[in-house]
Parts: structure tokens; C-alpha cells; sequence
């Protein structure tokens, strides 16, 4: 965003995070972000034309009616609501990716798609491929189940994306519109529509939008829509009427419950986290935005009761979420099976968009380290090391025949989870107004401002392999600023050093970080040492499935057992109390380092179902790689929660 820009908007955020094409990654990140700049980017575009997402958006060619058929498998996809949003993240993946490495067959793709959705585009502004391609004379007819306004938001975000990395205004320009004529349609006014989409996404987006154009406007109407949920005009619920109004039973209308789409009652006065789980953290993201960019403190205690329950019953240990399929949500507190575990990527993409807008109040380990964990686990899962496989649901025990698909009938995971990754950047630093906070350590450089004046800050690590972090500063001039550095709580033990002196941090720490306010200097070097020893995680015993097992981490990094590895019958194995570790790393795996160390194997008698004898013991090596990266090398079981007890 240009100063000028920034200039028109209020300044009530504290901590903003930077745009994309402020901080430049290298390190662990900088070879995924080349896969998906060279792989994933053309992957998503090809499987979305295949799939006939140009043919629905395109008025220069045959209208493609209600369905098309594409085979992937056994799967027949048809023609889908919510294509829209699948091309506006892929859009907006690329768009980053382009930012990585320029490629002109990538931007020229983009730019087709582009020119079609301004062909497309309606005199008024309105923009929906489905409801002027497919089923026209219906828009904002159903807002509970048909996307419009999540479709919206996904291009919006794409279109900012695509501006910030390449300076082409159309698609800006297009949705800016689309959100002008948005704004006309809801809003407090007689003549305008009090609802909100059944699927929360453009209220983030439009905050996105308003950063990016400096116009209040769309500050404003992402308020709108985050204080509209939930809300009961005469005592009656908006779905309610909108469903009598297409003339079905508002008994039989809403999935179970309002709880599937958070607006059971209004946010602040929410304080479980329920429903949908994507749904879920697009929606408490929002709300952190307009908590964050309207300084609004009434938002604060539902965020922070949602965040409790979620973190302290609710989440998987690779910061997944969502166990069930049924709804694609939550069903009861310490609810967390293994072998069935839903844990949608886009819920832990969406998770580490929630945990960075938290982190938009003020630097806290609590929001950070949630943030990593979703990040490093549950969500870049969802993504192979080639780039162009994916998983959509994400389980935590495996018999092995869980495997990475090419494509889905309900392609939303493989785009969130690249524009996540290729824009990691944005989510390593947060600035304000006399403060710069680190959250995620990667090498890399990143162009800031704070104290009135421009601050590079260029990392040096191999994190998350090692815990040595280099930070040098190159302000424009000096400065007196506050850089704030998260001290992981997995990591036992710190040590910080400014221009080669010990830092007694512990004195200026707060909620996990490091506070170091001094006059900076170009020159100025931060070195952070963090330990990084093999930790045991115990789940709470009200998780019963997991108790007698551990799970296995290291610095950020969450492991598991793989068949190929570990053989067949994985829960045959025995971790010991004794079991020490050493790291191997794994050329296959890009040189992740493997945890090494020798366990017990169980092996019964004659291959019974039942038996008296008591089961032989072995000695086996145990080998345990990051969850992220299984089923990257060949077909198996999987196993996260490894068993403690037995082997006597």
C-alpha cells in the first residue's frame, strides 16, 4: 500500500502485517515457493480450465449449462457455485509465485482470465460466473449456501494480490466495482439487503481491499458484514426469511444448525468454537481485522474465549482442526481421532490466517507459536514436495490407503494452501507504529517501516532445522524502535546477543517475546540461538484415544512413522522411556532430518486375533520424518501417536 493510500484510511491498527512484496524468502520456504512459482501455479490453472471454469466465465464462449463432465478417477465433476473463488485463489497463488520468479506464459494465463471476467463483469458492477452464466435472474437469492459473497472475496484477494506483485490495475479495478456494487446492495439502509454470506471469506477480503486502495469504504463494509452475523431483525433470523422467501420450510433450511455457519448468535456474544471449521477461522479472522484496524475492544473477549476453546480442546496436536467429515467441523470437546481425522487443509490454512490477525493486537507467543504449529504442520501437509498433489483431509494414523490426489470435486484446498506457502512472508513480521515483531524465523529479507523510517532486516537461519537465527538491521537512518522476537515455547532454553553482547531478555519479555528498544543503526546484528532438543507430547487424558502414546517434535516440526520406513503394523511399536534420539537427514525429504533411535517391536504368536501367550519382543530401529512430508516417497501406513506402554 502507498503512503498516500494508507494516508486515507484511519490509522487504529496497531501491528499490520506487511504486504507481500515487502519481504523476499529464502531458506526452508524458498524451494517450495520455486516449486509452486514453476509446478503448482501452471498445475492449478490447468486442472481449473479442464475442469471448464473458463467455459462458465467466459461469455465469448458456448454457454456450459448446468454441468460438465470431468473425469478424474471414478470422480465426475460438475459445474460448481463456487469456481469463482477457486480461480481468485489461484490467481492469487500465482500472483505470488510471479513475485518469486517472473514467468510471462504464467502472467499472460492470468491476463486471459482476467479480460474474461471483464467481459463477464455486468453494467452494474456485479460479477458472479454462476448467477449470470448458469442460473440468471437468481443473484443474492440464497446467500446461506450459493458462495456469491465468498466467491467475491476470493477474487478480491486475488485481485490485490495480482496488483501488488505486478502493478496491472484491471482486476482491481474489476472487483473494486464489484465491491462498490456490493455495498449498495447490503447495509443498514431501507433499501439495502441486512445479510451475510453463509460462508465467511469477504470480510477479510475486503479489508485486503481496503489496505490496498486506502478507501475507508471497504474497512466499512467488512464491519458490516462481521456485525450483521447472527443478528435477529423482530426476533426473526435472516436465513430464516431469506429461506421463506424462496418458499421452503426455514424448519427443514439451515445444516443441523446455525452453528454450521457461526451465526447462531452474534460474534460477541460467541464463545465456543463451532460448525464448520473453515468456516470457523475465515469468520473469527475477520473479526480479528475489525478488532485490529478499528482499535474495536468489544470484539476481544469472544475472540479470546473462541481461541481458548479451540487450542485448549479442540485441536489437533499437528494444528489441524475439524474431526469430522459429516460437517466438515467440530462435533464435542476432546473429540480427536486419529484414523478418521477430518482436519481439512484449508482449516489449518485458515487457522494460520486467524492466529497472524490475532497477532494484529500485539505480539503473543499464544497466537504465534498456534500459528507455526498450523503452519509447519497441519496445513503444508496438504501440499507434495513435486507440487502437484494434494490432500484435502488430513488424518493422523493411516493403514495406507490415504494418499495425495491430482484434483478434487471440490478443488478449494489446493489453491489455499500454495497462496499460502508462496506468501509466507507476509506472515513472518508484523509492524506498527515504533515496533517491528518477528513471529516466524526463515531466511530471507524483508523491507519494513517503523519510527517514521524504513527498516531492512535481513534473516540468516537454516530454521527449522537448527534454532541459530542471524537478524541484521539496515535502518535508512537510526532509530529508536522496539524489535520484538517470539521465543517459541517449545524451545527450553534462549539466548539472545546485540553486536556480539548478551541480552538479559528476560527482563523485557512479555507474552513470549523479546523486547529490545534501543537506538538501531545500520549494522546493528541480532543473533538468536533457540534449543531445539526432541520433545515427547502427552495429550490431555480426556483424549482418550491417545493416551499410553506420544507424539514426537522438534522445533516446530511434528513427526510421525512411516511404513517405509518403520515396516507394516506401525502400533506393533514400542517407544521406551529410555529411547535417546539422534537426527539423520533425508535426502528424499530434501534433507529434513529424520529422528533416529531404537525401540521395541511386539510380534504375537501365530498371527492370532486372541491369544493367552504373551506377545514376543523385539528390538527395532525406529525412525520417525516430519508429518508434513509423509506419503512423499512411497505408499504405507502412517502414525502419529506412538505407543508408550507395553513391550514388558
Amino acid at each position: 500500500m502507498t503512503s498516500s493510500a494508507a494516508d486515507k484510511i484511519q490509522q487504529n491498527a496497531k501491528f499490520r502485517p506487511p504486504a507481500v512484496h515487502q519481504v523476499r524468502v529464502g531458506g526452508f520456504f524458498g524451494p517450495r515457493i520455486e516449486t509452486i512459482a514453476t509446478a503448482t501455479a501452471h498445475t492449478l490453472l490447468d486442472r481449473c480450465i479442464e475442469a471448464g471454469m473458463l467455459d462458465q466465465i467466459d461469455p465469448d464462449r458456448p454457454n456450459p449449462g448446468l454441468r460438465i463432465p470431468f473425469q478424474q478417477g471414478n470422480d465426475t465433476v460438475s459445474t460448481q457455485m463456487f469456481w469463482d473463488s477457486d480461480f481468485g485463489k489461484s490467481i492469487e497463488a500465482a500472483a505470488y509465485g510471479l513475485l518469486h520468479k517472473p514467468d510471462a506464459a504464467l502472467e499472460a494465463r492470468i491476463d486471459e482470465i482476467v479480460d474474461a471476467y471483464g467481459r463477464l463483469q455486468d453494467e452494474d458492477g456485479y460479477l458472479n460466473s454462476w448467477y449470470q452464466r448458469i442460473e440468471p435472474g437468481k443473484r443474492w437469492s440464497n446467500l446461506r449456501d450459493c458462495h456469491e459473497l465468498y466467491d467475491a472475496g476470493h477474487l478480491i484477494e486475488g485481485a490485490v494480490a495480482y496488483y501488488h506483485v505486478t502493478g496491472k490495475r484491471k482486476l482491481l479495478d474489476i472487483m473494486a466495482r464489484y465491491a462498490d456494487h456490493i455495498a449498495t446492495i447490503f447495509g443498514p439502509g431501507e433499501d439495502q439487503k441486512p445479510g451475510y454470506c453463509g460462508h465467511p471469506e469477504i470480510e477479510l477480503a475486503l479489508v485486503k481491499l481496503g489496505r490496498a486502495t486506502g478507501e475507508q469504504r471497504y474497512l466499512d463494509l467488512a464491519r458490516f458484514f462481521v456485525n450483521e452475523r447472527g443478528q435477529r431483525r423482530d426476533g426473526e433470523h435472516f436465513y430464516d426469511r431469506e429461506a421463506r422467501a424462496r418458499g421452503s420450510d426455514p424448519a427443514d433450511y439451515h445444516f443441523e444448525s446455525y452453528d454450521y455457519s457461526q451465526s447462531h448468535v452474534p460474534v460477541r456474544e460467541q464463545r465456543h468454537v463451532v460448525g464448520h471449521a473453515v468456516r470457523a477461522a475465515y469468520l473469527y479472522s475477520g473479526m480479528a481485522d475489525i478488532s485490529t484496524e478499528f482499535g474495536d475492544e468489544s470484539l476481544k473477549p469472544a475472540l479470546e474465549a473462541i481461541w481458548a476453546h479451540l487450542t485448549g480442546k479442540n485441536l489437533y496436536v499437528t494444528g489441524g482442526f475439524g474431526p469430522s467429515a459429516h460437517n466438515e467441523g467440530l462435533t464435542f470437546d476432546y473429540d480427536l481421532p486419529n484414523e478418521t481425522a477430518y482436519a481439512e487443509t484449508c482449516a489449518a490454512v485458515a487457522l494460520v490466517f486467524w492466529a497472524n490477525r490475532m497477532l494484529g493486537l500485539g505480539p503473543d507467543r499464544a497466537y504465534a507459536d498456534v500459528m507455526e504449529r498450523a503452519l509447519y504442520n497441519g496445513a503444508l501437509v496438504g501440499l507434495s514436495l513435486d507440487g502437484t498433489q494434494f490432500f484435502y483431509d488430513n488424518p493422523l494414523e493411516s493403514r495406507g490407503k490415504h494418499h495425495r490426489w491430482t484434483w478434487h470435486r471440490c478443488p478449494c484446498c489446493p489453491p489455499n494452501i500454495a497462496r499460502l506457502v508462496a506468501s509466507i512472508g507476509t506472515y513472518m513480521y508484523g509492524e506498527a507504529e515504533d515496533e517491528i515483531a518477528v513471529h516466524l524465523y526463515c531466511e530471507g529479507v524483508a523491507d519494513l517501516e517503523t519510527a517514521g523510517t524504513p527498516v531492512r532486516i535481513r534473516q540468516e537461519t537454516i530454521y527449522p532445522l537448527d534454532g541459530a537465527i542471524k537478524l541484521m538491521l539496515e535502518p535508512q537512518q537510526p532509530a529508536e524502535f522496539t524489535l520484538s522476537l517470539r521465543l517459541p515455547a517449545w524451545s527450553p532454553g534462549q539466548t539472545i546477543r546485540v553486536n556480539g553482547e548478551p541480552v538479559d531478555f528476560k527482563a523485557v519479555e512479555h507474552k513470549g517475546y523479546a523486547r529490545l528498544s534501543r537506538l538501531w543503526q545500520s549494522g546493528d546484528v541480532v543473533e538468536l540461538d533457540l534449543e531445539m532438543p526432541v520433545q515427547r507430547l502427552y495429550a490431555h487424558p480426556k483424549a482418550g484415544i491417545d493416551q499410553g502414546r506420544v507424539t514426537l517434535q522438534r522445533g516446530p516440526l511434528v513427526y510421525c512413522l512411516e511404513g517405509v520406513d518403520n515396516g507394516e503394523d506401525l502400533n506393533s511399536i514400542v517407544l521406551q522411556p529410555e529411547s535417546s534420539f539422534r537426527c539423520e537427514p533425508v535426502a528424499a525429504l530434501g534433507g529434513l532430518p529424520a529422528l533416529v533411535t531404537t525401540g521395541l517391536r511386539e510380534v504375537t504368536f501365530g498371527g492370532q486375533l486372541y491369544t493367552t501367550e504373551t506377545p514376543r519382543i523385539e528390538e527395532t530401529e525406529i525412525r520417525a520424518v516430519p508429518y508434513h512430508v509423509w506419503d512423499n516417497r512411497a505408499a504405507g501406513e502412517m502414525l502419529v501417536w506412538i505407543r508408550t506402554e507395553g513391550g514388558q
